[in-house]
C-alpha cells in the first residue's frame, strides 16, 4: 500500500518580547473611523455573446430571465423559442462601495458569476442590470451594471470583472459622527486593553490643550469602550466642523503601540510582500500535503534561549521556498494562519 507522502517543515525561531512601534506612528495607520465601512451592492443580470458556451434552453431560469427582459424591450417571445439560446447565461453582479463613499454617477468595479450550467463568460458582455443594497427586503435600485467581462483566472472562467462597470444612481455619505462623539476602530489585528489604554493617554496628552478652561484638567473627553474601540468626545468649536477635529485625531501620534505589520498577496502573480515584523502563533497546518508546525516551544532544541521565542512569517516563507513549496501552497498557508488568528498583522489581497 502507498502511502501518501507528507513534507514536516517545522519553524523554531528565538526572539525576544514582542517589539513595540517607534515614535511617529499615528493613529490614522491602526484605526479608522467608525462609519467608514465598505458596502456591497448585488443584483442579477444576463450575460449575452457568448460562443456557445451560455446555460442553454435546459437551464429554465436563464430562459424565463431572458423572455422577459425581451418583453420589458417591446419584444415578447415565447419561452420555446430560446431553447437553442446558447449564448446567454444567467448571473450574479456584485460591487463594493468603498469606505469613504462614492458620489452619484461615479463608476465602480463588479464582479459577475455564472450560477447556471455556462461552461464560460469568456467574451460575453453583461446586459444592463439593476443592483440593489444589502437589505433583501427593500427594492430599491442604487446602481446600474453592464459592460464586457474580462476573466480574472482562465483556470476559472465562470467568473469575470467589468472594468468600471457599475454606475451609481444614488449617493452614499457614510455618517462618522453621532451624538457629538466618533469612535476609532482599531485594527483587528492589533486590538487589546493596553493599545486601548495607550491611544487615550496619547489623544489626551496630545489634545487636551484643544478643550478650553471651561471643561477643567479632570474631564473625561475620550475613553476606551473596550480592547478594540476608543470613544472621542468632539469640542464645541469643532462641532460644526468635525473633519477638522478628526484630523487632529488621527494625526495623534502613538509612542508605544504594536508595530502595523502587513502582508500584501497578488494570488493572480503569487507574489507575496511581508511589510514589517509579522509575527505567527504555535499552529500545525496541513495545506495539499504540506504539515507546517510553527510557533514557541514546537521542539526542543539545544540552541533555546532565555526569552520568548516567537515565529516570524517572513522566515517561514524562506523556508518554504528553500524546499520548493509553489506560490499558490505558501498563500494558502498564510490564509489558514490568518483566519486561525496566528497571523500577527494585516493580510491584503490585491
Amino acid at each position: 500500500m502507498m502511502r501518501a507522502r507528507v513534507w514536516l517543515l517545522t519553524l523554531l525561531l528565538i526572539a525576544t518580547t514582542a517589539v513595540s512601534a517607534s515614535a511617529g506612528m499615528r493613529l490614522e495607520d491602526i484605526c479608522r473611523i467608525k462609519g467608514q465601512e465598505e458596502n456591497s451592492l448585488h443584483g442579477l443580470g444576463i450575460v449575452v455573446g457568448l460562443k456557445g458556451t451560455g446555460d442553454g434552453g435546459d437551464f429554465a431560469p436563464m430562459i424565463r430571465s431572458l423572455a422577459m427582459a425581451m418583453q420589458l424591450m417591446g419584444n415578447p417571445i415565447g419561452q420555446g423559442e430560446l431553447k437553442n439560446a446558447r449564448n446567454c447565461a444567467i448571473v450574479t453582479v456584485s460591487a463594493t462601495i468603498p469606505a469613504e463613499g462614492a458620489r452619484q454617477g461615479d463608476s465602480l468595479d463588479c464582479k459577475v458569476s455564472s450560477i447556471g450550467s455556462a461552461k464560460s463568460l469568456a467574451g460575453g458582455r453583461l446586459f444592463t442590470a439593476p443592483l440593489q443594497g444589502p437589505n433583501p427586503a427593500s427594492d430599491r435600485v442604487y446602481a446600474f451594471a453592464e459592460g464586457a467581462i474580462m476573466i480574472d483566472d482562465p483556470v476559472n472562467p465562470m467568473n469575470g470583472t467589468i472594468k468600471n462597470g457599475c454606475r451609481l444612481e444614488e449617493d452614499f455619505f457614510n455618517v462618522f459622527s453621532k451624538g457629538d462623539k466618533i469612535t476609532l476602530v482599531i485594527d483587528k489585528n492589533l486590538t487589546g486593553f493596553q493599545v486601548a489604554q495607550e491611544i487615550v493617554f496619547s489623544i489626551q496628552d496630545q489634545l487636551r490643550f484643544q478643550l478650553g478652561a471651561e471643561f477643567g484638567q479632570d474631564y473625561q473627553f475620550v475613553r476606551a469602550i473596550n480592547q478594540g474601540n476608543v470613544e472621542v468626545m468632539i469640542p464645541p468649536q469643532y462641532r460644526d466642523d468635525p473633519v477638522d477635529w478628526i484630523a487632529q485625531v488621527l494625526a495623534v501620534e502613538i509612542r508605544d503601540a504594536p508595530v502595523d505589520a502587513r502582508v500584501v498577496i497578488n494570488a493572480k502573480t503569487g507574489a507575496i510582500a511581508v511589510d514589517g515584523d509579522v509575527e505567527i502563533g504555535a499552529a500545525l497546518v496541513t495545506v495539499q500535503g504540506i504539515a507546517v508546525q510553527t510557533g514557541a516551544n514546537v521542539l526542543p532544541s539545544p540552541f533555546a534561549a532565555v526569552g520568548p521565542k516567537t515565529a516570524k512569517l517572513d522566515d517561514l516563507i524562506k523556508a518554504l521556498n528553500a524546499v520548493r513549496i509553489p506560490p499558490a501552497e505558501i498563500i494558502e498557508i498564510i490564509r489558514v494562519l490568518e483566519r486561525s488568528g496566528n497571523l500577527k498583522g494585516r493580510v491584503i489581497f490585491e
